[in-house]
Order: C-alpha cells, then structure tokens, then sequence
C-alpha cells in the first residue's frame, strides 16, 4: 500500500527541513554532544536546497532528479538512526534522530513510483 506521491513528498520536503533548523532549539537538543544541534541543522538547510533543486512541482530549479533525492532521503534517514550510536547521543537527544530516521524511512518506504512516461 504504497501511497506517498512524488506531489506529496513535494509538500513534506520544506516544513522537514524548516522542522530540522528549528526543532533541536526547540527541544534543546545538543546539552550533553553539541553535534546533536549541529547534525539537525546542517541536514535541514541542506534538505531545503536540496528541496529547491529537485525535478517536481515545488522545486525552484529542478535540476536534481527526483530519484536522487529519495536516495538521499533514505541515505538520511540511514545516518539519523545510527548517529546516536555512533556519536554516543543520549535522552532526547538519541529520541529525536531515531524517531525522524524511521520517520523519513517510513515516507521513503512508502513511495508510490511514478508510471513510465513513454515517447512515442
């Protein structure tokens, strides 16, 4: 049951990446590993140029692929699972970076693929 569309991912993109730039000031995150603040906020500024590059309806300059991006999605949602692993975050800290990887895990799982426009 595959139902997130490429117009649907469109609309998500930008308020996960304002989310990402505001939310680790929000919930204080970063008290005890300052990267736990860093990491979010790199990773929503890049998701909003990356957002404003990519070929659908919202993009500014549509010059990445679609597909690209849901690469980079999953490849996100990838590091956020293992970042407080990997750089020992701890509390909310760990809480936030695994429920928004499993999150964007989730929406990437979820993709509708898009018919093949044929040429003819």
């Amino acid at each position: 049951m595959k139902f997130v569309t490429k117009e649907i991912h469109a609309y998500l993109d930008y308020p996960v990446a304002l989310a990402l730039i505001a939310l680790p000031f929000l919930l204080g995150l970063g008290s005890a590993n300052p990267l736990a603040m860093q990491l979010s906020i790199a990773t929503g500024i890049a998701a909003f140029v990356l957002t404003l590059l990519t070929d659908h309806h919202l993009g500014a300059f549509r010059v990445i692929p679609y597909k690209f991006h849901l690469i980079v999605d999953f490849l996100v949602a990838v590091v956020f699972i293992a970042a407080p692993f990997v750089l020992s975050f701890e509390g909310i800290d760990a809480m936030y970076y695994w429920i928004i990887g499993a999150t964007v895990l989730v929406v990437v799982g979820l993709h509708k693929a898009e018919p093949e426009s044929s040429t003819n």
